[in-house]
């Protein structure tokens, strides 16, 4: 793939990202799109643009990548974490997660990744590592029966039409949240594929009348949309991770499309803008550390302004993870600060971590 490619899948990853910490502060960057109407459907759809064809052939080598590139770090963080928060307990009174046992600290982490509340949105890693580590061999067993882009397809849309249905008809169990979690992200990772392969530089899909059609199916969708009113339901936005869909069936699938097309568009129309700033490009290098250090951050700019305002740290044992203070009036700069602290301590770490590498290599 060209330097190109890959610098726009780059700033279609700092979209994702910003896309997910807005809608951790509850807001949207696209206004028809509601939060967590289709940014983690996004990230799949990344990971399958990025995925080479040699991995087929290469078993062995893309779980070795994997394992270094999301589960190496991610248990690092999980120790991180839990140190963390054995000392914000001891400064509120509240224990912001699940008992540190062995099966909490290695095998939750696949179950739902909550372990540690200040740490919960790298669920998505160890759910991403699952479902690219199943693609990778469904796909080549597809490839064995029929080697046939349309039948892929159909096949991956199958899989990822079916999970709502099927989160509806089955107990929830943490094995059945995997197993729905997994067939529906496989759809998405198919559909980067797809569109990498057989799409992106071969036909136009961004002219006016799709622009057209794009917006009057996500107008209808947006009839079925409950976020205005919390006691109607989540309606466009689903949590995936507890496979949450309210009354929909096939709503969060196609504004997940919608959404990504839209993604897509937004990247290609600033990309020529914004391809030389470096921190854009900062960002969609290190969406991982921002993945797992954004809500500490927020954590720590509640814990200033309560100081600030003289009100005792305890307070914030009062409310859930994800609340800030005073958010009519601080929402954005929470954003701001976030995104720029956060961005920053994911390119110090990869500063060090190539530093150590280059120091060994030396020796």
């Amino acid at each position: 793939m060209g330097n190109m490619f890959n610098n726009e899948m780059n700033m279609l990853k700092a979209l994702a990202i910003l896309l997910v910490v807005s809608g951790h502060l509850e807001f949207s960057l696209l206004g028809i799109f509601p939060p967590y109407s289709f940014q983690l459907a996004l990230f799949f759809f990344i990971s399958g643009c990025l995925f080479k064809d040699k991995y087929l052939d290469n078993v062995a080598e893309f779980i070795e990548r994997r394992i270094k590139s999301l589960l190496v770090p991610y248990f690092w963080y999980n120790l991180f974490y839990m140190f963390v928060t054995l000392l914000i307990a001891k400064l509120t009174g509240k224990f912001w997660g699940e008992p540190i046992t062995l099966k909490n600290f290695f095998i939750t982490p696949f179950l739902n990744g909550h372990q540690f509340d200040l740490s919960c949105p790298l669920w998505f890693v160890t759910q991403l590592f699952m479902t690219m580590i199943t693609f990778l061999f469904v796909f080549r067993c597809l490839k064995a029966v029929k080697d046939n882009k349309y039948f892929h397809l159909i096949f991956f849309a199958i899989l990822g039409f079916s999970a709502i249905p099927l989160s509806k008809s089955i107990a929830l169990t943490p094995a059945a949240l995997v197993f729905i979690r997994t067939i529906m992200s496989l759809f998405f990772v198919y559909l980067g594929y797809y569109y990498s392969h057989y799409i992106k530089d071969k036909v136009d899909i961004f002219t006016t009348k799709w622009l057209g059609w794009m917006i009057c199916i996500q107008s209808v969708l947006w009839m079925f949309n409950r976020d205005y009113d919390p006691e109607h339901g989540i309606g466009l936005s689903y949590v995936l991770v507890w496979a949450r869909f309210d009354d929909q069936m096939i709503v969060p699938v196609l504004t997940s499309i919608t959404g990504i097309w839209a993604s897509l568009l937004v990247v290609k129309i600033v990309y020529p803008y914004l391809k030389d700033v470096k921190f854009l490009q900062d960002m969609g290098n290190v969406t991982y550390h921002i993945m797992a250090n954004h809500l500490l951050v927020m954590y720590i700019i509640t814990a200033i302004f309560l100081k600030i305002n003289g009100i005792p740290i305890a307070e914030r044992a009062n409310h859930d993870i994800y609340w800030i203070y005073n958010p009519v009036q601080t929402t954005y700069l929470y954003f701001v600060l976030t995104m720029v602290i956060t961005t920053y301590i994911g390119v110090w770490q990869r500063k060090i971590k190539q530093k150590l590498f280059d120091k060994k290599e030396i020796q």
